[in-house]
């Protein structure tokens, strides 16, 4: 639940961008910060929260996050200005930041490899539905009671979740329940405790740096174009705010399809296999939307979206749990931190691409580009395990 939220907060502006900008009178590119703003804000405190996860327990950790998000919903709640909407999403994304990644390493540390890609698809239900209820949410209280009744809405789901977390996690930590990392070090080999050292350790890593450098591009393409897809069905057929926002349910939809039948896809396909469906799936999506002669074909085109999306993304999840497992908490809170920053490249660049190119532009670049990221990545997996398949 706290990753729904989580996930719920990071889509909740999409459908009322159209909503945002003739209330306060902004462009498109000037409330697309009530998104990228939250995503700058999310991506840049991993570097923190990773760390202090590391040291202080994670499932504690994800409580205060979850409760610490409180204050800032009802901030957005109560904005006046489009600037005081803006910092109130940039403080969501402040304490919003440590949940799923802090949530993804302690999956690391007591899950072992061969098992973490369908333990982490599972993991990824919530944060599906939260996809989707963010974009819903988002739709319905734009077109009925209002935009600011859902950062009401926001913050009630905020405070619920964090209390139940927070009592289930003195209810481990009153039972001597203890979870040991499965790769600890000690001795000389024991992993660097300051912040810098872990952060270095896990940038000294080359298959670190590949999988950063991937999944903060992959955040910039998929999402630059998602972001705008409410938008985009709304302007050019006409459907309300609630219904295009509604209509992002087919994405979810697509989620929970690859999510339901993640290990069978795993046992057939692979990495390599997964990231080549991941890419083609997204590439066919978007060009899907932008030839749709009515709005029903967007209903495939946001289905294939969100399978190829989430084939792609959990494997590279999978891999990120991994690639510094010394410092696991630090590792993945970097992982996050590039894809969110990649999220806000992206929705600030297609921003101003609509403004200048047109409303298609985002599309066009993701249906490019993404498939080419994906095959990229697919290639060097497939180098980086056949040193392994040859030993078989």
């Amino acid at each position: 639940m706290a990753a729904f939220a989580s996930a719920a907060a990071t889509r909740l502006c999409d459908p009322m961008l159209p909503d945002l900008a003739r209330h306060f009178g902004g462009s498109a590119a000037e409330v697309a910060w009530a998104v990228s703003g939250y995503a700058v804000a999310y991506g840049c405190l991993q570097v923190i929260f990773g760390p202090l996860g590391d040291r202080l327990g994670k499932y504690r950790l994800i409580a205060l996050c979850t409760l610490a998000c409180v204050p800032g919903s009802l901030l957005a709640a109560m904005a006046s200005s489009l600037d005081g909407l803006i910092a109130a999403r940039m403080l969501t994304g402040v304490t919003a930041a440590g949940i799923i990644p802090l949530a993804m390493a302690w999956i690391g540390d007591t899950v072992p490899y061969e098992q973490r890609q369908s333990t982490l698809a599972r993991f990824l239900i919530g944060q599906v539905l939260g996809v989707v209820g963010g974009q819903f949410i988002g739709g319905i209280f734009a077109d009925t009671l209002g935009w600011r009744w859902a950062f009401g809405a926001m913050a009630l789901l905020y405070l619920a979740v964090g209390v139940g977390v927070l009592v289930q996690s003195r209810r481990l930590a009153g039972s001597g329940h203890t979870v040991t990392p499965i790769t600890a070090a000690a001795g000389p080999d024991a992993p660097p405790t300051d912040m810098l050292g872990q952060i270095r350790t896990v940038w000294q890593t080359p298959w670190a740096r590949t999988i950063l450098a991937v999944v903060f591009t992959e955040g910039a393409l998929v999402f630059g174009a998602l972001a705008f897809v409410p938008s985009h069905v709304h302007d050019r057929f006409g459907l309300t705010l609630s219904a295009a926002g509604g209509l992002m349910a087919c994405f979810g939809v697509g989620g929970l399809s690859y999510v339901l039948f993640a290990r069978h896809f795993v046992q057939r396909l692979g990495e390599v296999g997964l990231a080549q469906l991941g890419g083609g799936a997204l590439c066919l999506a978007w060009l899907t939307l932008m030839w749709a002669p009515t709005w029903g074909w967007t209903l495939p085109a946001c289905y294939l979206s969100g399978v190829g999306y989430y084939a792609l993304h959990n494997t590279l999840q999978t891999n990120a749990t991994q690639m510094a497992p010394s410092v696991r908490g630090t590792a993945v809170s970097l992982f996050a931190s590039s894809f969110f920053l990649g999220q806000s490249v992206g929705v600030s660049l297609a921003a101003l691409a609509i403004a200048r190119l047109g409303p298609l532009s985002p599309f066009v670049v993701s249906a490019v580009l993404t498939p080419a990221l994906a095959l990229l990545f697919a290639r060097l997996l497939r180098q980086r395990h056949a040193p392994t398949q040859q030993l078989v």
